[in-house]
């Protein structure tokens, strides 16, 4: 297989095994319900009055981002259950170079990602609505290097770790951290006020980067951490996914090879 076709393979082949997963996609929805239809609109009446309505287009464009850094995160897991069962060994023998297997899961974990936020995308702006279709256009292009840099974060942590239960536990701790010290759930005049350490390290998160960019492209553009037009987040997606598409690649060949996962 020429280098494309085998990148397009290995891309093809994570995309088919999403619907192998078809209970966590319905329990992922219901979550997903549960957080906009209870949580959003209880939320949004604890703020002042006049910010209610506000407050929940807000808090619907972080659930959405949230809910795509999750679903991102989730091909770790699918490599950590491959091992177990042998098939990352088999496919370590396929006439496929480690950088085509990386790139090509995480382009195939970046991918399966937005189909699977997809419909909770159009609800979302179902509540939301669209200011500008051009705005909205240039924040998916950057929310795709989003998902795929997640994906290979999630990729360089379990190949790294080699075992499904480190990956979980320490995963547990980076998602808490990582999206609890961003701006999906509290404007960062909040958290500013709350605490100016969580509020400068949120400026730097890249959940931070996707939620901004979202909210920018649907019009929400009160409340944005960043400028109005975001192109400090939109830099900040692009070195978030250029570096870990470089750090994942360079320990998968480095932690792979001779093909074992012990």
């Amino acid at each position: 297989m020429k280098g494309t076709k085998k990148l397009v393979f290995v891309v093809e082949r994570d995309l088919r095994t999403l619907f192998q997963f078809k209970a966590l996609i319905i329990m992922r929805t219901i979550w997903f319900a549960a957080q906009v239809a209870f949580f959003g609109l209880i939320a949004s009446r604890m703020v002042v009055p006049e910010l209610a309505d506000i407050y929940f287009e807000y808090y619907v464009a972080g659930v959405v981002i949230m809910m795509l850094y999750s679903a991102s995160v989730f091909i770790g897991y699918d490599i950590s259950e491959e091992a177990e069962h042998g098939v990352f060994e088999y496919l370590l023998s396929l006439p496929v170079s480690r950088k085509e297997l990386v790139l090509g899961r995480s382009i195939g974990g970046g991918i399966r990602s937005f189909i699977f936020v997809g419909p909770l995308i159009a609800i979302a702006l179902g509540v939301i609505g669209l200011a500008n279709p051009v705005n909205l256009l240039i924040t998916f292009l950057a929310l795709f290097l989003f998902a795929f840099g997640v994906s290979g974060m999630s990729i360089t942590i379990i190949v790294s770790l080699k075992s499904g239960d480190r990956f979980d536990i320490l995963m547990g701790v980076v998602n808490a951290l990582i999206v609890r010290l961003s701006t999906t759930m509290y404007p960062l005049f909040f958290v500013e006020k709350a605490s100016p350490t969580y509020a400068t390290i949120s400026k730097f998160n890249p959940v931070t980067f996707a939620s901004d960019l979202f909210r920018w492209g649907t019009g929400i553009e009160r409340y944005l951490t960043v400028s109005p037009m975001p192109l400090a987040a939109i830099i900040g997606l692009v070195i978030f996914f250029f570096t870990f598409t470089f750090i994942g690649v360079t320990i998968y060949e480095r932690r792979l090879e001779g093909g074992g996962w012990q």
